[in-house]
């Protein structure tokens, strides 16, 4: 297996002290780099385990803290910090700007090559640093079909791939047909891929904690949709170029 490098990396963003999850690939050289924005409820081992997954791979990944070192394990106390956020495009950039001067300062990192992935919260944030204008080669989000400010999409500069559960009621098929409306009228080079059966957050294992109606792990579809993510990398930012 190849030898992984993690650290805890602590910056200021949205007024809180943000606790991220630094994975390095083996090596000295620079390495194509991947931000990963964490659900809803916030950053958690199953998060830090998919940056150390990616660095195994070759790359160097970030997966971004959205709540100052907090797990939610009530989802009222969730929604009440989550849902403030998601109505604020800025804020939800300025989150996704904090995590991404991180990442190009790191030293490993080739500043050049840098892809974001992001599921439910962190998902928007990372569509949102697409519609801000930030060079990125390749954004992939699952449950995460939020749209914009109108025309803001026009700016996004690379691929956008997008995954979300066929029975996912927080994500029903109007918001589905509505993303894809902003990416085409865009002109994006846009995929969505619907999953059969699954529910919202089919993609993160059964935690202890309350979770809401129309939540459910689907694992099969996870690790389809895990798949399909690094297929997404492999294709629009491969380790070796």
């Amino acid at each position: 297996m190849t030898t992984v490098t993690t650290r805890t990396v602590e910056y200021p963003a949205d007024g809180l002290t943000m606790i991220g999850h630094l994975a390095l690939p083996a090596g000295a050289g620079r390495r194509p780099a991947v931000l990963i924005g964490p659900e809803g409820p916030g950053l958690n081992d199953f998060q830090r385990r998919r940056a150390d997954a990616l660095a195994e791979l070759g790359y160097v990944a970030l997966a971004f803290d959205i709540h100052g070192g907090r797990w939610f394990t009530d989802p009222e106390e969730m929604l009440a910090r989550c849902m403030p956020l998601l109505a604020d495009p800025d804020r939800m950039r300025n989150i996704g700007h904090a995590a991404l001067e991180v990442l190009r300062a790191e030293p490993r990192t080739d500043p050049g090559r840098i892809a974001a992935i992001g599921y439910g919260t962190g998902g928007a944030i990372v569509l949102e640093l697409g519609r801000d204008g930030v060079d990125l080669r390749a954004i992939g989000t699952v449950n995460a079909l939020t749209t914009g400010r109108p025309g803001g999409a026009a700016r996004i500069r690379c691929p956008v791939w997008a995954g979300v559960g066929s029975e996912d009621p927080i994500m029903p098929p109007e918001q589905r047909d509505a993303f894809a409306a902003e990416m085409q009228a865009a002109g994006v080079d846009w995929r969505l891929v619907v999953y059969g059966g699954a529910l919202h957050a089919f993609h993160h294992p059964t935690v202890d904690q309350t979770v809401l109606p129309g939540v459910g792990h689907h694992p099969q579809h996870a690790q389809r949709a895990w798949r399909d993510i690094v297929g997404l990398l492999a294709e629009c930012l491969p380790v070796a170029e």
